[in-house]
């Protein structure tokens, strides 16, 4: 008997002929170009090295459109923030040993944020394999290794007729949530041989899903449907499972008040009445999400930022949906449910009773006020106005990426991200210069709208080299420069424990000239004329530069007693 299936598995005469007869001039590179174009990736990131040109010359033959940056590890950046915006896995493709190793800084951010990015890197030939000291430019006795500690997974190939299969189960792994970076390495020769295996047309590696187990929903569902003061913290896992909608659905039938993570920003709208922003690091909000009798938390593994520094002792009833399963209770005893956040809101959506509460968005207000009559007794105007001014200059729906400097950490509490997923920044690893690479890479995913980077002057020296990029590609990022001299933030920490700074203190360049060497505009601006400056750099097609010479300062810190 001859099944269906097994008619749609016969290839076609016409399959039969290509598959015997492939194209010559293809080598094991081709075939790495032919996973990525089946698995459905349209661009890559990277930078060529002598190990990897197989793959850089097979893209030439390829369709795949190709961003080569100027330093791995911002490489590692953009094609962070391309997965981030688009969902999709971001190809990376890299060189052996220190171009490899150099991306270690981007990959562990990916991994922090879930962000998929898919690392193929190049290896010494095979006969320099299994970690003896043959003597090979950039050989390590264990490659593999390095990464093995940072990423998802580890893929390794030894012939070509492992690449197809290998890339698409680390495509799956990128995309199977949680979301993150996978690690694929091929030696030289096998990349560089010519390759008589068929053309590579289609594969599948559509992602795990991850449902919530039934009988947690039901009992979680019966928890909140009967609390007294329920609350919800909303992390990056509503952001990336795209589940905002059911978030805010959730809210609104069990009046339950919702801060967002700072890396959740985005996932609740800011104004809305049971909205309780983003004042994570604020001791008013920490007392409020301890008196929840019950505490949802979704997305989120409640880290050192989400808990205001492990202050964070909740009394209540805790419930926990999160895709990672080595978060899942790792920091407070909880209700685990291991799942995704959009399938998981849903059925809880579904089950919950409707519970009127009248008094969640006085309560709201409340704390909110408090908030504001905290920030308001310590004289920190100008970065208030400095944020505000970003916040207007920035178009509705424009995405945003932070390094780590004074302004971002003002953005994480105090920022107003519009739209789900468009708010980023490096707080997930904490590493310095991500913003202006990932704000390159997030406009290379949508050409459509102008993108913004924040860097302080000590973070932007980490990525100067990419104006090149910028300028290549012509991308429409405007990065703006907060220049204060040095490590702010740094110098504030230590200043505060040691009563004096070591080391934060910098020389820096003339950022606007730099800027015009590469031929970008740039521009030196004040906090008076920030607004009006960042608008219309924002809105001129292409990349610039602004740049904003100010002292800025954190406001005062809440879990230190």
């Amino acid at each position: 008997m001859t099944h269906d299936h097994d008619l749609e598995l016969r290839p076609t005469a016409a399959q039969t002929e290509a598959a015997l007869n492939p194209p010559p001039g293809r080598t094991g590179g081709d075939l790495v170009v032919e996973t990525l174009a089946g698995l459905g990736a349209t661009c890559v990131f990277g930078l060529p090295g002598q190990h990897a040109l197989g793959m850089f010359d097979a893209l030439r033959r390829s369709d795949l459109t190709y961003i080569g940056l100027r330093v791995e590890n911002n490489a590692g950046f953009a094609a962070d923030a391309y997965g981030r915006i688009t969902g999709e896995a971001a190809p990376l493709l890299l060189s052996t040993g220190p171009g490899a190793l150099t991306s270690l800084a981007a990959l562990q951010e990916a991994a922090a944020a879930s962000a998929p990015v898919l690392a193929i890197g190049s290896q010494v030939p095979t006969a320099g394999l299994g970690g003896g000291r043959h003597g090979y430019l950039h050989e390590l006795p264990d490659q593999a290794a390095s990464f093995r500690g940072v990423v998802k997974s580890v893929h390794t190939v030894r012939t070509q007729s492992q690449i197809p299969s290998a890339i698409a189960a680390a495509w799956k792994s990128a995309l199977t949530a949680p979301h993150g970076p996978v690690w694929v390495e091929i030696p030289q020769d096998v990349l560089l041989a010519p390759a008589h295996l068929p053309v590579v047309t289609a594969l599948d590696a559509t992602p795990d899903e991850l449902p919530p187990r039934p009988e947690l929903t039901a009992v979680a569902a019966r928890l909140l449907s009967t609390a007294r003061r329920p609350a919800i913290i909303a992390g990056g896992g509503v952001v990336r499972a795209d589940a905002s909608g059911k978030l805010r659905a959730l809210a609104e039938k069990l009046n339950a008040p919702v801060v967002t993570t700072f890396g959740g920003k985005g996932a609740f709208p800011w104004h809305h009445p049971l909205s309780l922003q983003s004042w994570l690091e604020d001791r008013h909000t920490t007392d409020f999400l301890e008196d929840a009798d019950v505490l949802l938390v979704v997305g989120s593994g409640l880290g050192e930022l989400s808990s205001n520094y492990h202050t964070f002792k909740p009394r209540g009833r805790v419930i926990q949906i999160e895709a990672d399963l080595g978060k899942l209770e790792s920091n407070h005893p909880a209700l685990g449910i291991h799942a995704d956040a959009r399938p998981a809101l849903q059925a809880l959506l579904e089950t919950v009773d409707e519970r009127p509460d009248d008094t969640a968005a006085d309560r709201v207000r409340d704390l909110l006020a408090r908030v504001r009559a905290r920030i308001a007794a310590q004289d920190l105007d100008l970065e208030q106005r400095v944020l505000a001014s970003v916040r207007r200059a920035l178009p509705a729906g424009s995405p945003s990426f932070w390094d780590m400097t004074i302004l971002a950490y003002w953005a994480w509490s105090a920022f107003d991200a519009g739209s789900p997923n468009t708010m980023h920044s490096a707080q997930g690893a904490g590493g310095l210069g991500y913003g202006f690479p990932a704000a390159l890479g997030a406009a290379v995913a949508d050409p459509t709208r102008p993108v913004l980077a924040v860097s302080g002057d000590g973070g932007a020296l980490y990525s100067i080299a990419e104006l090149a990029t910028a300028r290549q590609y012509d991308l429409n990022v405007t990065w703006l420069i907060v220049d204060d001299g040095g490590y702010g933030i740094l110098r504030e920490y230590m200043t505060d424990a040691f009563g004096q700074a070591t080391a934060t203190e910098l020389t820096r360049p003339d950022y606007v000239a730099l800027a015009e060497s590469f031929g970008v505009p740039g521009l030196r601006t004040t906090p008076e004329t920030l607004e009006q400056d960042l608008a219309k750099a924002l809105t001129t097609p292409g990349p610039s530069v602004v740049v904003l010479p100010a002292l800025l300062r954190m406001f005062a810190p809440t879990h230190l007693g």
